[in-house]
């Protein structure tokens, strides 16, 4: 299959998405990964919208990218006006991008309706732009959108308007589900119906809102798309857009296509988490190829079955995306899956069958009382470790108690507003043959707790000082006991490195979050000390 082009939009379509938006620091930093991942253009941003856009072409010159081109997106010039006047494309020169992507309507209904001029001026706005830009010596992409909703209701006309893009001196044309309904068959005929009536040498570019972008995707590339428009994770408006990581995995582990290079397919992975960290979105755990569960096996069966032939569960090698399988702990899990753990952990020489088991059975009686050891991997280690007759905790809990006390005003002139809710912890707990008893505030009971703990391990570790509380869940167990109920709880933490789950139960929450919070601060000591 011929080469095909990356197009990435992380940096302006992306951020379209509700809830992100990046600095021009991050903007660059996203750059230079994907360069190093291999993209062919990387869409900067909308030229002239904004002073955080202008300042990201100014300084993304001084990068020296190694593969990358970076593209300015905008309009085409407005209607009934000159191309030579028109903001917009002043603004796209400006940037000093050497490639510009215009944006125009492919679709009848959209520019009687929304631009509200005639078919003839759109097509006029459409050669004039893209003839003009490359007269300033740019190279052009042109971006047909609403393509496919437009050539379902008036073929022809969409064909002109690809006509008038190649007319002009377009490189490419990019034909733009712009709606996402799009489905995969019609991409695929659409497409090659335009490569055939324009000769044109065409792109996909696909939004997710019936969940089918990254087919659309692959459709477009079967039918003879030569470029393809994503971003990283799936990010932009609504759905998103097609998510350029499945993508480029699908081209080159599926389809046969070297849009990257071995080595750089290893890092999409690592590039899919680095793009979610500078977003400030947490990685989807379930995603395609690269998510933390991506090759994770629970069932026992499943499990005993990887341990004989790898692929017999698994589609393909999670080590060429940058990523690992792995045997989730949980009360399906049987012998197999545990040892399996057991040496990934490195302690299948200090552990036997036997032992396995044993985990094993107490892995089914905790998770009966309400643990869950599938989502917190480490809880599950400090279960394995603790089997070790050499394993010595770096702390062990006496006791503690928990005071909570409502300092609510009763004054009329109080007009039912009180005082936070007082909250203080005391802890005793036992480092090596001293006992250190510690009292702290919070902010609520678990807070409360936290701080005690850390107030007394710090005297011994100071190095706990950089891990962190990140994320906190209670779910009820037994929800037909109500109040009385089982709870669950699953805190995950993180220091400057790496993140870790781990899960607590009881009838009691704060003995649930104690037991969640407390392995934590384990696990993390423990993995600290053998570094």
């Amino acid at each position: 299959m011929p080469s095909v082009e990356l197009y990435d939009s992380t940096l302006r379509d992306g951020t379209q998405q509700e809830g992100i938006s990046l600095s021009v620091e991050e903007k660059l930093a996203i750059t230079a990964r994907l360069d190093a991942l291999g993209v062919h253009y990387i869409e900067g941003g909308y030229a002239g919208a904004n002073p955080k856009d202008d300042e990201y072409f100014r300084r993304v010159r001084d990068l020296g990218l190694s593969h990358s081109v970076v593209t300015a997106f905008g309009n085409t010039r407005k209607a009934g006006g000159r191309v030579e006047t028109d903001p917009t494309i002043r603004a796209l020169l400006d940037s000093g991008a050497e490639v510009i992507t215009l944006v125009g309507k492919a679709s009848e209904m959209q520019v009687r309706q929304v631009l509200e001029t005639s078919l003839e001026e759109n097509l006029a706005m459409i050669q004039e732009s893209v003839e003009y830009v490359r007269s300033q010596d740019r190279r052009v992409i042109f971006d047909a959108e609403h393509f496919f909703d437009g050539y379902a209701d008036n073929p022809e006309y969409s064909l002109q308007t690809v006509r008038a893009a190649v007319d002009g001196g377009a490189e490419c044309v990019v034909l733009c589900d712009t709606n996402g309904g799009a489905m995969p068959d019609d991409i695929a005929r659409a497409l090659a119906d335009t490569r055939d009536a324009t000769g044109a040498r065409l792109g996909i570019h696909t939004h997710n809102d019936a969940d089918t972008a990254v087919a659309g995707t692959l459709a477009g590339v079967k039918a003879g798309a030569a470029h393809v428009q994503g971003t990283i994770n799936g990010y932009g408006e609504r759905c998103g857009n097609a998510n350029l990581i499945s993508v480029i995995a699908n081209l080159k582990l599926k389809l046969g296509v070297d849009c990257v290079t071995d080595e750089q397919l290893s890092s999409l992975t690592e590039v899919s988490r680095f793009v979610a960290e500078a977003v400030n979105r947490r990685p989807f755990p379930f995603a395609p190829y690269v998510g933390a569960s991506a090759f994770a096996h629970k069932g026992g069966l499943h499990a005993d079955a990887m341990e004989k032939a790898a692929e017999s569960y698994q589609h393909t090698d999670p080590a060429a995306v940058g990523n690992t399988s792995g045997v989730v702990v949980s009360e399906l899990a049987g012998r197999s899956s545990v040892m399996r753990r057991i040496r990934e952990l490195g302690l299948s020489a200090e552990l036997t069958e036997r032992d396995a088991r044993e985990i094993v059975q107490y892995v089914k009686e905790r998770e009966n009382r309400g643990f869950a050891y599938e989502g917190a991997a480490a809880s599950f280690e400090l279960v394995v470790r603790r089997l070790l007759p050499d394993y010595r905790p770096p702390f062990e809990l006496i006791d503690f108690m928990v005071l909570a006390e409502n300092r609510r005003r009763t004054s009329v002139r109080d007009n039912g507003e009180g005082m936070p809710l007082y909250t203080e912890a005391t802890i005793r707990v036992r480092v090596g043959g001293e006992v250190l008893h510690t009292a702290a505030e919070g902010n609520g009971p678990v807070n409360a707790l936290d701080n005690a703990l850390r107030k007394a391990l710090l005297q011994y570790y100071p190095e706990l000082e950089v891990v962190r509380l990140t994320d906190y869940k209670v779910r009820v167990v037994s929800e037909s006991a109500t109040t009385e109920a089982v709870v669950r709880v699953a805190i995950e933490s993180a220091d400057e490195v790496d993140t870790w789950q781990t899960v607590g139960s009881s009838p009691n929450i704060l003995e649930a979050s104690w037991l969640a919070l407390a392995d934590s601060m384990e696990w993390w000591l423990i993995r600290h000390r053998s570094r």
